[in-house]
């Protein structure tokens, strides 16, 4: 996937006219490379985001040179739903680099559909190690193996290859088929009555206790 892009000379609140004609402000960096205040066209990148996520390489091009990266971070304003800025980490085809990629959800939970189980997702993606071309787009995970309530699917059950690895402890949570909530017990509703009733026995214990310390 390609992008253009251009370098930037506009920083802080500045940024805000850019946003406005269009553009949005980004950085590229890299292993032994230098930092780079870039801009890249709205329109174009919310495409490539889109279609390429955060773990498929981009051809970013710029002063005539493109360079492969991975679009590392996106920073949002989910009230107004705008991209504010965006990270690119450039790569090496030939150096492996962690990327968080996606989990999706597959086929139903028995606990969950015959049980009444709640699913209860520990994580949303999970960190791969990889040269940049064996990264995958997602990593699924199969709900049909949570079949009792408090199965659990583990990062070691999830699917592997040789071309990549995960970067997370295998004992880690992915998803866990819990057991329901116990509804809580009613509360006892107050009545006249109830309150009356009580009423009197404070007032008997209070007799009580004068009688005991000589009608004090």
């Amino acid at each position: 996937m390609e992008l253009k892009a251009e370098k930037r000379e506009v920083f802080g609140k500045k940024t805000r006219a850019l946003r406005r004609s269009g553009f949005i402000p980004a950085e590229l960096y890299g292993h032994d490379v230098a930092n780079i205040h870039l801009a890249v066209p709205a329109k174009e990148f919310q495409g490539v985001y889109k279609e390429a996520g955060g773990n498929t390489i981009v051809n970013l091009s710029f002063d005539g040179k493109p360079r492969l990266v991975i679009i590392h971070d996106v920073n949002m304003d989910y009230v107004k739903n705008d991209i504010l800025s965006v990270d690119f980490h450039e790569v090496k085809m030939d150096e492996e680099i962690t990327a968080a990629v996606p989990l999706k959800l597959v086929n139903e939970s028995p606990a969950v559909k015959d049980l009444g189980g709640i699913l209860v997702k520990a994580m949303d993606e999970i960190e791969v190690e990889a040269f940049p071309q064996n990264i995958p787009s997602e990593i699924t995970v199969d709900l049909s193996s949570l079949t009792n309530l408090g199965d659990s699917i583990y990062v070691r059950d999830l699917p592997s290859k040789s071309s990549y690895k995960y970067a997370v402890d295998p004992d880690t949570v992915v998803v866990t088929a819990s057991e329901p909530k116990e509804e809580e017990e009613e509360a006892t509703p107050i009545t006249p009555e109830s309150v009356i009733v009580e009423t009197e026995e404070k007032k008997a214990e209070r007799d009580n206790n004068k009688e005991a310390n000589g009608g004090e």
